[in-house]
């Protein structure tokens, strides 16, 4: 199955969004879907142009995590500037900060909640409508791929303070800040 037509993220699959494409076996991916109905109701996790295979990845759930070490999760962040966002990019890595102030009027402290995290997914620019399920407002979501440890650390992150995502090169083996 390839897209009918330009997708943009968080699209609930139906039919007319689908069709199937003529490909050569060799180069379908391993977890390329033959039906509609195996789509129907599933969400996009990021844009997909006309054409374009549909694979497992390529979904809001299991398949946004295909490929991550057991024990990822995905945790959804929401920054303190918005208008960051459209900066990163799913598969950029990042490190999360956390500032906050001590409330008697003292410099606010920073922190790095986790370290060289990927990114999952990210809110579209300028939709009002979220893409992630159950939100109101995605303006300033950004969901990561995190280990039980970091996702104890980020979950609630931003009623302690502010969030912000630093861009980083890849990680690094058995960093679990």
């Amino acid at each position: 199955m390839v897209a009918a037509r330009d997708l943009a993220p968080g699209t609930v699959l139906d039919p007319s969004a689908l069709m199937l494409g003529q490909m050569a076996t060799a180069s379908l991916p391993a977890s390329h879907f033959s039906a509609t109905s195996a789509l129907t109701g599933k969400q996009l996790a990021g844009p997909l142009r006309r054409g374009q295979i549909l694979s497992d990845t390529a979904l809001v759930g299991p398949g946004l995590l295909t490929g991550s070490p057991p024990g990822t999760v995905a945790v959804p962040l929401r920054l303190a500037d918005p208008a960051s966002v459209p900066l990163v990019r799913p598969g950029q890595r990042v490190n999360v900060i956390l500032s906050s102030a001590d409330g008697t009027g003292g410099p606010a402290r920073s922190e790095v909640l986790a370290s060289s995290v990927a990114v999952l997914w990210t809110s579209p620019p300028g939709q009002q409508k979220s893409a992630w399920p159950n939100s109101s407002d995605a303006d300033g979501l950004v969901v990561v791929a995190a280990s039980e440890g970091q996702s104890v650390r980020l979950a609630g992150a931003q009623s302690r303070g502010k969030v912000a995502l630093v861009l980083v090169s890849a990680a690094e083996p058995g960093n679990d800040r």
